[in-house]
């Protein structure tokens, strides 16, 4: 089982994060901002597309660390049936905004993802954004990649968006590389592509550039990956 410290340190984490959550630079009306989730969004419906073998509209899609709601009302904008989507979030105040903006048929469940009461292979996908790089401690990590490991059916898999580089800048994230998350699902098939401009980068730019200065790859922070469980 998981520590009691590590969930509690993983809350204080982002309750540091939530304190600078008004400033204009993070919020997704900054156009740098709207460009970058803009770009994730087309990646991820061509991924979906392309790789989901069930029909969009009958995916079960399990959501780890579903903060306030914004990815499952990216996945209802794509097509995906509210009642088929369900979100966990550790923190109670993000659980209740998660609550409050999505559809009622859409499950919200607050508390640690590794108690979810889900037996092995209830979803088609089971999707984690920017989690792990929270998750400082390697033995955690791997905890909760088994669990979501365990959720995902045959022919399913574990969407994932998160950055590969560490922000020396904040002690309380560490960058994910792509060796660790083939370490983390040893027995998937991973399709993965690189995306996001370094948002130190792109938060210095007019949007207009935002497109122009992406094109360079060693410039894209952030992994997607579609981490399909064999058949």
């Amino acid at each position: 089982m998981n520590s009691p410290d590590q969930v509690e340190a993983i809350k204080q984490q982002y309750a540091r994060r939530m304190a600078d959550a008004h400033k204009s630079v993070y919020l997704p009306t900054n156009p740098v901002n709207l460009k970058s989730m803009q770009e994730r969004e087309r990646v991820i419906a061509a991924t979906l597309v392309k790789e989901l073998q069930v029909p969009l509209s009958e995916a079960r899609v399990l959501e780890v660390g579903c903060g306030n709601g914004d990815n499952l009302l990216m996945l209802i904008r794509l097509g995906l049936d509210p009642a088929n989507l369900v979100g966990s979030e550790l923190l109670p105040k993000r659980a209740a905004s998660s609550r409050h903006r999505l559809p009622a048929a859409t499950m919200i469940l607050s508390g640690d993802a590794c108690e979810l009461p889900y037996p092995p292979e209830s979803f088609d996908i089971v999707y984690q954004s920017t989690v792990f790089t929270s998750l400082l401690d390697p033995d955690f990590q791997q905890e909760l990649a088994a669990k979501m490991w365990s959720w995902t059916r045959p022919g399913g898999a574990v969407l994932w968006y998160d950055f590969t580089y560490n922000n020396p800048r904040n002690p309380d994230v560490l960058g994910v590389p792509p060796k660790r998350v083939r370490e983390l699902f040893p027995s998937a098939d991973i399709v993965s592509r690189r995306l996001t401009l370094a948002p130190p980068i792109a938060r210095r730019l007019p949007a207009w550039l935002y497109d122009c200065v992406n094109v360079l790859r060693p410039l894209r922070t952030h992994l997607l990956c579609w981490i399909r469980k064999p058949l």
